[in-house]
């Protein structure tokens, strides 16, 4: 896979390992269909590959910064884009690695659940900010949920507040935290890359499998419900309020 000067994803292949890299720094690594095209394009072709790992990581500063808002301010929404994304990270038989260095808001925190092994640096945050925008985290809650309980993110759920990486740690969201990450990663490889490759195989699918069996049902049934959420009146004032840096109309 050739990357253009100009591409937001940027694909390296080598035997050991496909790394995808989010490399839209500019726009925070928003997800537009553009951005999330180009990722699937990534995925699938490194599923293709006889790289043994998927590392999926991001220029700085932030991993992703979830949807672009002001593409879904201009017109309806559609996350099927970023359920392919979901459903490609799943169904490659390589292990995948997320590798973060800078933070994770929303659909960026779906993608990196989505991933087997998640390494993260003790500086990096999360949120899921939908229901700030008066929307609802029902499509990542998908390959979150898949990872822990509900028990564990409902507070973080319902009030959009940041989390830190200790907690996510604690919590199973990620898997690593580590104070030079992409070393780590690449100590993960190395210890895949040791082990028998269809073992490992074979493996990954068993424990996706085990995670949750109705993945697919349940990812188009929380999409639909995420579409529908943002195209009401509350998430329009939301995501307008978020634009124009204002308070939304229900703010106390």
């Amino acid at each position: 896979m050739t990357s253009s000067t100009d591409a937001q994803v940027v694909l390296e292949v080598t035997p050991r390992a496909a790394t995808i890299t989010l490399n839209s720094p500019n726009t925070r690594n928003a997800l537009s269909s553009k951005f999330l095209a180009e990722l699937l394009l990534a995925i699938e072709h490194s599923g293709e590959t006889n790289s043994r790992v998927i590392v999926l990581t991001h220029a700085p500063p932030v991993f992703c910064s979830g949807l672009d808002l002001k593409q879904v301010a201009s017109g309806s929404i559609d996350l099927s884009g970023l359920a392919k994304v979901f459903l490609a990270l799943r169904q490659v038989r390589q292990p995948t690695i997320a590798v973060l260095t800078g933070a994770a808001r929303a659909g960026g925190l779906g993608i990196m659940a989505a991933c087997d092994l998640v390494v993260v640096a003790p500086t990096v945050n999360f949120a899921f900010t939908e229901v700030k925008l008066g929307a609802v985290p029902a499509a990542i809650s998908v390959p979150i949920l898949a990872r822990v309980t509900w028990s564990s993110v409902v507070a973080a759920f319902i009030t959009g507040e940041e989390f830190s990486a200790a907690r996510a740690l604690s919590i199973g969201l990620v898997s690593h935290v580590s104070d030079d990450p992409h070393t780590t990663a690449q100590e993960l490889v190395t210890s895949i890359c040791a082990a028998g490759p269809e073992a490992v195989a074979t493996t990954i699918k068993i424990l996706r499998r085990a995670a949750n069996d109705a993945y697919k049902t349940n990812l188009d049934e929380m999409r639909q419900l995420s579409e529908h959420v943002f195209e009401s009146a509350e998430a329009r004032e939301g995501i307008d309020a978020f634009l124009h840096k204002r308070p939304p109309s229900w703010r106390m």
